[in-house]
This record gives structure tokens, C-alpha cells and sequence, in this order.
């Protein structure tokens, strides 16, 4: 693979989801049907061994592209390629299970993800007999043990059960299972979130430590910007499925060119006391079901005119940088 060439390549994604109630009961009570856009148009590219983050408030659709990236759920439209490869065109089973061996997911919460009946052994070697990487079941504790040394644990922790552990162990374990099959890509949605600050910060610094050794792409998903901060290379921003702006991540912090996003940094706390003025959120995320018309941010954008209103932007790129919006900042 060449220097700088994408690994993945996200193009034109939707995704839309049939809420209306039964047929039966439209007809009887005069409804009509409901559709929920979750994702709409996203396109985004990720180097190989960088880290691209997707951030947003809860709603704007950040854990629905990551199950739909790993196929854990259908794209209504769009293509997915993975290193060159355009995923839905692959119809032979035996080459779509090669290429998504290459790609893992690290999930959110640690004490659902992991099998409570089964010991950490079990667990991490479940890839490795999946994709018959090995047979020989010697051969296979010896591999669950270098994976296990390799998340820090010790190899003798194979012989417990999930329930023996703390959250960011458990994690740990996640981690090393993820990392058993031997992957290019993992899709990381927010590995943190449900551990305490501490352990965190000891999670994501594995996770940077793992991607320097082996050489690793992320696809992090988070809605912690000070974790984004010290984990990607590139962010984009979603708001209602849409993403409204995607830069490197010191030009995005210092320079945010979407309402939206100057609205996100305006929520962080400003430890270093810079007194530079500073917005408070304003109001909350509309419904996917009913979303407003032109710019979906329009309600809580100060600066929203009539053509926002009425005239949903396109992306404009902007330098190093794009953004969906009429006005961007500093334009």
C-alpha cells in the first residue's frame, strides 16, 4: 500500500429507517409514514495508520456509521471501500470474510460486550478459530497469552471470567480480542466512555501505543473533545446525520469554521482561563424524524438568515478543510 493512499473510503452514505407504526393502524388512525434519517450523505476517507473522529451530540448518527462500516447494519445508500475494495460488490463469501477479518470493532461498553459465560481465554481466541488463523490448540492459548501481555494483562487472566475484572480491564480484554484477528482497521465507538477519567486516560494511550506498533487505522467515535484532541489527526463534525465540518484537528481546535462546531468548543470548560468569549449551548438536537428545513442547524444558530432557512448548503471546501455551511466562520 502506498504512502498516504486511503484505506477507507466512505462516499454518499444514508441510512433511513421506517418508524411509522403497523399499516393497520395508519389507515384506522390516519397517519401517515415516518422515516428516520440517521445518516445523510456523509462521505469521508482514512489514511492508513491515522485516526479519523467522528464527534457529535447524542443523536447525530456517529454509532450508526460505525455498525454500518462493519456491517452490523445495511447502508440505505452509498459505498463503503476498504483498501480499494468496494465492500457490497464482493459476493463471494469467502473473499467478504477475508477483507472483514481486516476490520474490528471496539464497543462502547465493556460489561455488555464481553460473554459473561465464557472465560477470557475463550473469548479472545473466539477470532482466531472464527477465521481458522489457527488450529493447533497449543498454539492458540500461546497466541491468547502474547495478546493478553499485549494489553497488559497478565496471560494467566485467561482463566477468568469477565466479571473478575474492573471496567478498563475488561476493555483491555476487548481490545486484545479485536486485535486477534489480526486487523488493519478498528472502529473504536467511544472505547471510554463508561470508565472513570484515570482509566482513560491509560485505555487511550494503549490504543495509541498499539497503533505506532502495528501500524493500525482508527475510526474513533466520540463525543469528548478532549479526548478527540489527543487521539485523531482529523475530526469531522456531525449534526443530524449531516457532517457540517471536517479538518486536521489543531486547524479545527484553533479555528472552527461551523457555528456549530465554535458551539461544541464553547461548551468545554476553559481550564487555562484564555477569557475569550464564549457562546453557551443553545438549545437542543430536533428530531431526525422531523428535521428542520434548509440547515438543519438553523433553530440554534445565532447567525441563521432566511436563505438558511430555506436552503440546505452544500459542502465547500475550504483549504485543509470542508464545511456545510452558508456563512462559515471566518470566511
Amino acid at each position: 500500500m502506498s504512502a498516504g493512499r486511503a484505506l477507507l473510503e466512505v462516499a454518499g452514505l444514508r441510512r433511513v429507517f421506517d418508524v411509522s407504526k403497523p399499516w393497520l393502524n395508519r389507515v384506522i388512525e390516519g397517519h401517515r409514514q415516518q422515516f428516520l434519517h440517521a445518516v445523510d450523505d456523509v462521505s469521508f476517507s482514512i489514511p492508513a495508520g491515522r485516526t479519523f473522529a467522528l464527534v457529535g451530540e447524542s443523536g447525530s448518527g456517529k454509532s450508526t456509521i460505525a455498525r454500518i462500516i462493519v456491517g452490523l447494519i445495511a447502508p440505505s445508500a452509498g459505498t463503503i471501500r476498504f483498501d480499494g475494495l468496494d465492500i457490497a460488490a464482493i459476493k463471494n463469501p469467502t473473499e467478504l470474510r477475508q477483507v472483514r477479518r481486516r476490520f474490528q470493532m471496539i464497543f462502547q461498553d465493556p460489561y455488555a460486550s464481553l460473554n459473561p459465560r465464557m472465560r477470557v481465554a475463550d473469548i479472545v481466541a473466539e477470532p482466531i478459530r472464527a477465521f481458522g488463523l489457527l488450529s493447533d490448540s497449543a498454539a492458540v492459548q500461546n497466541r491468547v497469552g502474547e495478546l493478553l501481555a499485549l494489553v497488559r494483562l497478565d496471560p494467566r487472566d485467561g482463566l477468568k471470567y469477565p466479571h473478575e475484572f474492573s471496567g478498563g480491564q475488561r476493555q483491555r480484554v476487548a481490545i486484545a480480542r479485536a486485535l486477534a484477528g489480526h486487523p488493519q482497521f478498528l472502529v473504536c465507538d467511544e472505547p471510554t466512555s463508561a470508565l472513570d477519567v484515570s482509566v482513560q486516560a491509560q485505555i487511550l494511550n494503549l490504543m495509541r501505543d498499539l497503533q505506532e506498533q502495528f501500524g493500525l487505522t482508527y475510526l474513533f467515535i466520540s463525543h469528548n473533545l478532549a479526548v478527540v484532541r489527543h487521539m485523531a489527526n482529523e475530526v469531522g463534525v456531525l449534526y443530524l446525520g449531516r457532517l457540517v465540518e471536517v479538518a486536521p484537528t489543531r486547524e479545527l481546535f484553533s479555528l472552527p469554521r461551523h457555528p456549530y462546531t465554535r458551539m461544541l468548543l464553547d461548551a468545554v470548560p476553559d481550564l487555562v482561563m484564555s477569557g475569550r468569549a464564549r457562546t453557551p449551548v443553545q438549545g437542543e438536537i430536533p428530531s431526525p424524524i422531523d428535521r428542520p428545513m434548509g440547515c438543519h442547524f438553523n433553530p440554534r444558530c445565532t447567525l441563521a438568515n432566511d436563505r438558511c432557512r430555506q436552503e440546505a448548503p452544500a459542502v465547500r471546501s475550504l483549504g485543509i478543510g470542508s464545511v456545510r455551511c452558508h456563512t462559515p466562520l471566518g470566511a
